[in-house]
């Protein structure tokens, strides 16, 4: 084993408290790295202000520090704990950015204190938008047109010289906070000063809107001898211009052809390996779905959300093996179940990751999407078809929904125009308000003009509708029953559709 045998003592910086953007996957991820430090014998100090998490029981780490994440509050831990070392990437861009700041401060170099896995300079590379363009650049890879602003008139002429519409993303912020897209220069003057407020640095990236090109996410796992594999590839339901966290995400990618899905792996892995990223990343990119083009959108040099559900939908452990190669373990030493963590999983199911929305309790917030996160949890379902998968999310969501239908967008309530207009920008019912055109026998080609969705998702949208009308009123047999359970469709919604008792489905 080449794991360090130099250190003893490693501090693990948690995510802090739950909040948008932010939330169980990473307690699911410094739980699991935690204990991964543990088994290979060192001693793991905990810093996170959460208690309702499993990564703060005593069982988990050897010491507890429930103390605020600021940089005061760490500083004074990092000096009477004096800790070998740290690991920045566990506690998603709370842990990230507290990491940096105590490098920043000199408090890493006057504890003598290693920063372990990716470093400093990989990670400043990957979150400041300006060095990871250049980055891009200088090895070949296609960023969108933009421009780093620090002002409002900055922002303005930034945006005059590139074109409306644009997108803003501020720097070093979570979820998405503060960014949006602007229309026009009166849009724009709104909205900079937000992003400018939102970020840390008082950076804002003004970059050219791409909205309707697929959003597609790789996640990628790279160690000290520049082993790197693809753990997962995740494809967004919803193009560009709705942050992944409030999309209904698919993985595997069910709509790349060959070619494009080795194009973007390619990519991911070179930009990792030019990144000097050491555990786990996140690369996503946006794809023409008329050409081969693509963007580089961004880097997550960190676990991240989407890092919990490419964990969880592939089986492998991504947070484990990130804190195994961080004190120096290398893929091909650290074993997982049946194999060395070299090998790529592959995936003969479906999984869809389902956004939970707030909406039902704050009934007067707009639930128009965009690129700042507005969903406060999500689910995950797993099948055999993207239609059983899909269904399957839907009903976890535990709204009261047992199929994908909303009475409030009926016939009787909204007609087709007004469903057509509806489905124009996304929200958080977008979907139902689909299901519902495909009922009233729309031309899924003029759903796909109005919402820029994938022509394949709405065909398994509207193979969904087709079974339902063949279940209306009809006398259940087997084979359509058998069908309908393919679908995913669940026992209560056959029933209402057929006119039986629950029972009598089952």
């Amino acid at each position: 084993m080449s794991k360090r045998t130099d250190i003893k003592k490693v501090l693990v910086i948690g995510s802090g408290p739950i909040v948008i953007g932010q939330a169980a996957e990473f307690d699911y991820a410094g739980t699991q790295a935690c204990l991964a430090l543990k088994e290979e014998g060192y001693e793991v100090i905990l810093a996170n202000s959460n208690p309702a998490t499993i990564m703060t029981d005593n069982m988990i780490a050897d010491k507890v520090y429930m103390e605020p994440l600021t940089l005061e509050y760490m500083a004074k831990i990092c000096r009477f704990e004096r800790p070998d070392a740290i690991v920045p990437g566990i506690g998603g861009q709370t842990g990230l950015n507290l990491a940096m700041k105590l490098s920043d401060k000199g408090v890493l170099d006057e504890c003598e204190i290693e920063l372990l896995g990716t470093s400093k300079e990989s990670i400043r590379t990957a979150e400041d938008r300006e060095l990871f363009k250049e980055l891009c650049l200088r090895i070949d890879e296609p960023v969108i047109p933009s421009e780093i602003t620090y002002s409002v008139e900055e922002g303005l002429e930034a945006a005059n010289r590139i074109g409306y519409p644009v997108i803003l993303r501020p720097a070093f912020t979570l979820g998405g906070t503060g960014g949006g897209f602007a229309d026009d220069a009166e849009d724009m003057r709104e909205k900079m000063k937000t992003a400018l407020t939102a970020s840390p640095v008082g950076q804002v990236l003004v970059e050219k809107s791409i909205r309707g090109y697929k959003e597609i996410e790789y996640e990628v796992i790279r160690d000290k001898n520049d082993t790197a594999i693809t753990v997962c590839n995740m494809e967004n339901l919803d193009p560009v211009g709705i942050h992944t966290g409030d999309s209904i995400v698919v993985a595997p990618s069910q709509t790349l052809t060959n070619r494009e899905y080795q194009m973007l792996r390619n990519s991911a892995l070179k930009i990792i390996r030019a990144l000097g990223v050491e555990g786990g990343c996140n690369v996503q990119f946006a794809l023409d779905p008329q050409s081969f083009k693509y963007y580089v959108i961004e880097v997550n040099p960190r676990v991240s959300r989407s890092s919990a559900l490419a964990s969880k939908a592939s089986g492998y452990p991504i947070a484990r093996v990130s804190a195994k190669i961080a004190v120096g373990m290398t893929l091909d030493e650290i074993m997982l179940a049946n194999t060395p963590a070299c090998f790529e999983p592959s995936l003969d199911y479906v999984v869809t990751k389902m956004p939970r929305f707030p909406f039902d309790k704050f009934t007067l917030a707009s639930n128009v999407l965009s690129t700042q996160m507005k969903a406060t949890g999500e689910v995950m379902s797993v099948g055999r078809t993207m239609e059983e998968s899909l269904l399957k999310a839907i009903r976890s969501l535990e709204d009261g929904k047992n199929h994908i239908h909303l009475e409030k967008f009926d016939s009787g309530h909204m007609s087709q125009d007004a469903l057509l207009d509806y489905i124009r920008e996304g929200t958080d019912d977008r979907i139902y308000a689909i299901a519902q055109l495909m009922w009233m026998g729309v031309d899924p080609y003029l759903i796909y003009q109005r919402t820029m969705i994938d022509m394949f998702f709405l065909d398994r949208i509207k193979n969904i509708v087709d079974h339902e009308k063949l279940l209306e009123g009809v006398a259940l047999n087997e084979e359509l029953l058998k069908n309908a359970k393919r679908m995913g469709f669940s026992d209560s919604y056959i029933a209402e559709l057929t006119g039986m008792s629950e029972d009598e489905v089952w």
